[in-house]
């Protein structure tokens, strides 16, 4: 899927993009790596970081929003990841619109440049948010997900298929609790909204892992969800900064107390296996029979109906000890 490959990332410049491009260089021999974002200054800046594997790098400074540029980045690419997107909760609700050009809009831009290039397999980056979604951004990450999954009925003798991975709370990126909490290391005290919340936990080279075996099996139509261990978002904070006080802040606008992969609804679609899910597609003309593939994939076993995959209810959760030592494996404390 890799060796020899075109490669295009959207949003290449953000947490995941970097990983995902730095462990394609390592492990794989990609042909060309697309990096397509609209920050000059990100690029700036992993132009000088990945000067020695400059050479099959391209930048592309371009917005999902603008098909024209996304069509001429997308010729002869053969593999897209889709992580471009407007995902700050508060600011969404704030800039509704905005929230909707870009992940919404931008996604469709992205299934019909794939088309109109004839790229052979497209995967696009989703969120827990997207499942019973009560905040815009989950809203339309939910939405982009369909556009992502119903594109499958439309593409006649096109081969491209499309796929979605959904995963939670990635430690250390950008906008996520550690380096929020890291923002307190001088304060006395660190601000909790809710001593109740929960939130899954998955590192980046696991997501990209994660990523990349989903994109070595897709058939087109999935959506891949990993399974992984929650934490308190209390004991993370016990972890990092034990001898601080914890302040109840309130919730945010759009804030769930727990982060959900799976919901009630989609449970009825949904293949349990030993480290992750897979949600078939729910479409009268696109057929993904899923009593076929229970008996057809090996390990696979029936998910059970009318619950959800959340990680205030999951069966394994991280200790104060085993956060801590995430935490220093990982370099954040």
């Amino acid at each position: 899927m890799i060796n020899n490959k075109n490669i295009l990332v959207t949003g290449g410049t953000g947490s995941f993009g970097k990983n995902l491009i730095s462990h394609l260089e390592k492990n794989y021999k990609p042909k060309k790596i697309i990096i397509f974002s609209r920050d000059e200054l990100k690029q700036s800046q992993m132009m000088t970081e990945f000067s020695k594997i400059k050479p099959i790098l391209r930048f592309f400074i371009g917005d999902v929003r603008d098909y024209s540029r996304l069509n001429l980045a997308m010729r002869d690419v053969d593999v897209v990841f889709h992580a471009a997107a407007l995902k700050n909760v508060p600011l969404a609700e704030y800039n509704p619109f905005e929230a909707i050009k870009t992940n919404i809009f931008g996604a469709q831009n992205v299934v019909d440049a794939s088309f109109e290039n004839n790229v052979k397999n497209v995967l696009a980056l989703s969120t827990d948010k997207a499942s019973s979604p009560i905040n815009l951004y989950g809203a339309t990450k939910l939405a982009s997900d369909k556009l992502f999954i119903t594109a499958n009925n439309f593409k006649g003798n096109n081969k491209t298929k499309f796929s979605v991975v959904r995963y939670g709370n990635v430690m250390g990126s950008r906008g996520s609790v550690v380096p929020i909490f890291n923002q307190f290391r001088n304060k006395n005290f660190i601000p909790i909204t809710d001593k109740r919340m929960t939130r899954f936990n998955i590192t980046l080279q696991e997501a990209i892992k994660f990523v990349l075996n989903s994109l070595n099996i897709m058939q087109g139509g999935e959506v891949f969800v990993p399974k992984i261990p929650s934490f308190r978002v209390v004991d993370l904070a016990k972890a990092m900064y034990p001898q601080k006080k914890i302040k109840i802040i309130g919730l945010r606008p759009g804030e769930k107390i727990h982060e959900e992969m799976i919901s009630n609804g989609e449970s009825l679609n949904t293949i349990k296996f030993k480290n992750s899910y897979i949600i078939c597609p729910q479409s009268e003309f696109f057929k993904w029979d899923k009593k076929f593939h229970l008996k057809s994939k090996p390990g696979a076993k029936k998910f059970p109906e009318n619950t959800s995959y959340n990680s205030g209810s999951n069966s394994e959760f991280l200790t104060v000890p085993e956060i801590k030592k995430l935490l220093k494996i990982n370099k954040f404390i």
